[in-house]
């Protein structure tokens, strides 16, 4: 049975550095330019770890199933003004841990997480390209909320992409 353990001040501050550059990747690959990806995935991480260490109401847990970690999960307060909303944003299981289930029981144990901390809804974001995830967020009830859609614009002399 997974469970959560509470990130130590080490294991936070290796999170922290270890991510940004893949949120910048992430946002490149759904189709922000580096330079936009880099500024906003800055600002945020000052905004989300004033100082070095996380924001008011935001929670760094690491995902243990049988005394061993497995994976990550970083639970907060709901971007905006949405005080019984809680907000994932990351989970993550370790690579040699993935398929087995650790994921949907991350996100089970984030639901009971958020709940005793009084919110009434949880909330994510996920890259359109990530369909593993997007796959296990609906099965587990998750609804969209909301689509952003990019398409990039070709000049006169380039042909339109045809469908596949």
């Amino acid at each position: 049975m997974a469970t959560l353990r509470p990130m130590t001040l080490a294991e936070i501050e290796e999170f922290r550095t270890g991510h940004i550059d893949e949120y910048i990747k992430g946002r490149v690959d759904a189709g922000e330019s580096p330079e936009t990806a880099h500024r906003i995935a800055l600002a945020q991480h000052e905004e989300f770890y004033p100082g070095g260490l996380p924001a008011p109401g935001h929670h760094h847990y690491r995902v243990i199933e049988d005394s061993t970690p497995v994976g990550s999960l970083w639970l907060g307060t709901a971007p905006g003004d949405k005080p019984s909303q809680e907000w994932v944003f990351l989970v993550e299981i370790d690579e040699a841990h993935r398929g087995k289930g650790h994921g949907r029981a991350a996100m089970l144990l984030a639901e009971e997480e958020a709940r005793r901390h009084g919110a009434k809804e949880l909330g994510l974001n996920v890259w359109g390209p990530n369909k593993v995830a997007r796959s296990l967020y609906e099965s587990l009830g998750y609804q969209t909320s909301s689509i952003q859609m990019l398409k990039p614009l070709l000049s006169p002399e380039q042909p339109e992409p045809t469908a596949t």
